[in-house]
């Protein structure tokens, strides 16, 4: 369908521009013979988890993209995270940004830390070096920034701050898989990161996680923390838990990381798609890629401005959805707004990551989204926002950013 002028809106009257929902975290499905195939072979062994073999086997690959560090494969991306801060024996507060997923928070706060937020720096999104050592005190034990949507922190400045105050850095990489700075790989940096293989990922084991770390004896704590604290039958050495990756997840994030280069090289000519055709457009910026890094462009992310557009970026996502587009708001209203870590009853003042996250858009990628596809919602965006002033927008159509899809 090709669109080109207001009343052919679906707000206004015209036909959705998708016969089906598009939605941001589409997974990325393997060929489906190749996959059944591979569950049968699980069937067939008669192993289906406690370290088997396609836990090993993909453990090995993933850590030949993180550049030979050691890899801890685990149930989630969240029990990654959980996992590392038993592991390094973490106490009093953790310091974490508030614009990432709750599970960063969540995972600290599960534990019985506080997890402390600072803001980020307005350039990159990352957890801003400056703003975290102003909240570092006797009782910090460590400090979790994460790569935003691929985004590399400042690793050097995080660096810098656990040899001065004596803390653990542990990067919540989840968007990260392959995205490297100045050739180094994620998977390198701090004491440890990790992962997440959740179905919306990049790449996917239905449901998994795992810890990177160059440390060969955190290495084996992991090993065992997540195995009920086992090193070996019958042999406990540690409090632990069951955050094991089972062989079927495994066996579905092997055919995924073997598919890596290939969905980096689709989801890259989505991201050059979406930008040829909104540059020069006033009020939406697509963020770049760092100078000296590369991406896994597993994210297509945007900022609306309302005042050069004339539309919010609540009221583009509810013109969007009459289209039978998902785009969304991530992470919105930010981890420190939240009542469970007591936004309801203190005022936390973020003001960077306040004004990123009233603007921020996550737009559709991945194997469900062809390049024809990308042109047709890249272009239908262009129409909005180059009219936003001329459409009469309900005021309820915002509520609409934050309707659940089925």
């Amino acid at each position: 369908m090709n669109k080109n002028k207001l009343t052919d809106l679906a707000i206004l009257g015209g036909q959705p521009e998708f016969a089906t929902m598009r939605h941001v975290g589409s997974p990325n499905l393997p060929d489906r013979s190749a996959l059944l195939s591979a569950i049968q072979e699980v069937l067939e062994s008669n192993r289906l988890t406690n370290d088997g073999p396609r836990v090993r086997e993909f453990e090995s690959m993933v850590s030949e993209i993180c550049g030979g560090v050691e890899i801890v494969a685990v149930s989630s991306g969240t029990s990654a995270l959980e996992l590392a801060i038993r592991a390094f024996d973490l106490s009093g507060e953790v310091i974490v940004p508030s614009l990432t997923f709750v599970a960063t928070a969540q995972a600290v706060a599960w534990l019985g830390l506080e997890p402390v937020f600072a803001d980020v720096d307005p350039e990159t999104m990352t957890l801003d070096p400056v703003d975290v050592e102003r909240k570092i005190t006797d009782r910090t034990s460590a400090v979790i920034p994460v790569h935003l949507w691929g985004r590399i922190c400042d690793v050097s400045a995080f660096d810098r701050l656990a040899e001065k105050y004596d803390i653990k850095i542990i990067y919540d990489a989840c968007h990260a898989l392959g995205c490297t700075r100045d050739n180094v790989p994620v998977g390198s940096f701090g004491d440890a990161e990790a992962f997440s293989f959740h179905a919306t990922k990049f790449v996917n084991a239905l449901e998994g996680g795992a810890i990177a770390t160059t440390n060969h004896d955190v290495a084996m704590k992991l090993k065992a923390i997540r195995n009920f604290g086992m090193m070996a039958r019958e042999d406990v050495e540690h409090v632990g838990t069951n955050a094991k990756m089972n062989e079927f997840s495994a066996a579905m994030g092997i055919l995924s990381v073997a598919d890596f280069d290939n969905l980096v090289d689709h989801n890259a000519g989505n991201y050059e798609r979406y930008r040829e055709i909104l540059d020069g457009v006033p009020g939406i910026r697509i963020l770049e890629i760092h100078a000296g890094d590369s991406s896994n462009y597993q994210y297509v992310v945007g900022l609306v401005d309302r005042d050069k557009t004339g539309i919010s970026r609540d009221e583009l996502i509810g013109v969007l959805r009459y289209e039978n587009v998902d785009a969304r708001r991530y992470f919105y209203p930010g981890c420190h707004r939240l009542d469970c870590f007591g936004g309801g009853n203190r005022f936390i003042s973020l003001p960077v990551t306040e004004s990123i996250l009233d603007q921020v858009i996550v737009l559709p990628t991945g194997r469900s989204m062809s390049n024809d596809c990308v042109t047709r919602l890249a272009s239908l965006i262009r129409l909005i926002l180059e009219h936003g002033r001329e459409i009469n927008i309900d005021p309820a159509l915002s509520n609409l950013a934050g309707a659940t899809v089925a």
